[in-house]
């Protein structure tokens, strides 16, 4: 990108930016999401949007459905998809990476999904059980070595990205740089915020090529058990073309990688904020599977994601035209009041808490949630036997993105 592209691509992101500010400047809740002081905690907007009905307009072009009636019908509707219609365009911060099914509408969504399916299979996640135990435990041996660490750095971030990595064989001496690349094509959901922003995406994007490039090579010359090589046998097949094999890799590593190490992040502040549930948990551990579903209700890692309707219809009796987006608000619909009882109470005894939407609904329901649920209930059950006296030594510093809620640091002791 020359100079004179890179002024024009900054001040139109900016520009478009600086609507969305005043949008949000001027009353409008749905847009105000998209910004600083809201972003940092959106269940105060969550609130009002449903206190004004299941579907809300904004002076941008979308709607927001808050509540988990409309959340749920939109993500299971046959009237809306994952992409727009051929008349509608997107505008370019918004449409940065092709992340394969995620962003595909049936059967193409079907025949990606169906090569991805056998890699979260029952029999794949007993495998995988025991590589995440001995990684868990392996991180709190370093971890509590010290008095005092940082559980995103020192365990929540390196946990999956160990899994994911050797689900797609990726050797560990190139684990870090699969961490840096996994965050900065994780925070490009949110769109691009400027020029610089939108070059980051595109150099870990080439990045990450010329890492899937080195590593296919290898497995058509010594193809082993992971999903990559069996991903390459597919391509070699015509099954998958090489543009679909990037795009599948890609998906992979942000969905293996930014659920989990939210899952953990956000559910150790709760269960830490809430000491007496903390205490419970670790004296009572049978509690972690519904633990691990109360955090992903409570504080959910994906806030929301886009449908496009493809006809004229309507979401609980508001009419949706062909064309318009909706910004389906999971983290509003897990605490709906009218669903979850007193939503804002964390309770890890809750007997609904698994009829959240975190990990969305319908076609598109996260083919990856097992594992996203394995990862979480070792980790936290590991953590809580550990280190049953964890406690914050300084407040945790939130991301700044929307779409991905989560925690860049959180500095913790294991206690006296």
């Amino acid at each position: 990108m020359g100079i004179l592209d890179t002024l024009r691509t900054d001040t139109r992101l900016r520009a478009a930016h600086g609507l969305s500010w005043l949008v949000a400047q001027s009353g409008d809740h749905p847009s105000r999401l998209l910004h600083h002081p809201w972003r940092a905690n959106p269940y105060p907007t969550y609130r009002r949007l449903r206190s004004r009905g299941d579907l809300t307009p904004s002076r941008l072009p979308f709607h927001a459905a808050a509540t988990r009636a409309a959340v749920d019908q939109v993500l299971r509707g046959r009237d809306f998809g994952v992409r727009p219609p051929a008349d509608v365009e997107v505008p370019g911060q918004f449409d940065l990476l092709d992340l394969s099914f995620l962003q595909r509408d049936p059967p193409e969504h079907g025949r990606l999904r169906s090569l991805a399916r056998p890699a979260f299979s029952p029999k794949r996640m007993a495998d995988y059980r025991t590589l995440i135990e001995d990684v868990a435990e392996g991180l709190l041996d370093r971890a509590l070595e010290r008095d005092g660490f940082d559980l995103m750095r020192d365990f929540a971030q390196p946990l999956p990205i160990a899994v994911i990595s050797g689900l797609l064989g990726v050797p560990e001496h190139e684990r870090a740089d699969f961490d840096r690349i996994g965050a900065v094509i994780g925070a490009s959901l949110d769109g691009a915020r400027s020029a610089r922003h939108l070059q980051e995406i595109r150099e870990a994007a080439a990045e990450l090529d010329v890492l899937l490039e080195r590593l296919v090579a290898e497995r058509r010359a010594s193809p082993g058990t992971d999903v990559l090589s069996t991903l390459v046998a597919h391509t070699d097949e015509g099954g998958l073309t090489t543009t679909e094999l990037s795009a599948m890799f890609r998906l992979l590593l942000v969905a293996g990688f930014e659920t989990t190490v939210n899952l953990i992040g956000n559910g150790t502040m709760a269960l830490l904020r809430h000491r007496d549930t903390w205490e419970r948990l670790v004296e009572e551990p049978d509690l972690i599977d519904n633990a691990v579903e109360e955090i992903l209700r409570y504080d959910s890692p994906v806030q929301l994601t886009g449908r496009w309707a493809h006809r004229d219809t309507e979401v609980q009796g508001v009419p949706v035209a062909a064309g318009q987006q909706v910004m389906c608000l999971i983290g509003s619909a897990n605490r709906d009041p009218r669903h979850f009882t007193d939503p804002d109470r964390f309770d890890i005894t809750r007997a609904n808490a698994g009829e959240h939407l975190s990990f969305s609904g319908g076609v598109h329901y996260c083919l990856g949630a097992p594992l996203a649920r394995l990862e979480g209930r070792v980790a936290l059950r590991v953590l809580s036997r550990r280190a049953p006296r964890l406690r914050p030594t300084a407040m945790p510093t939130r991301r700044d993105t929307l779409t991905v809620r989560g925690l860049s640091r959180f500095p913790v002791a294991p206690g006296g």
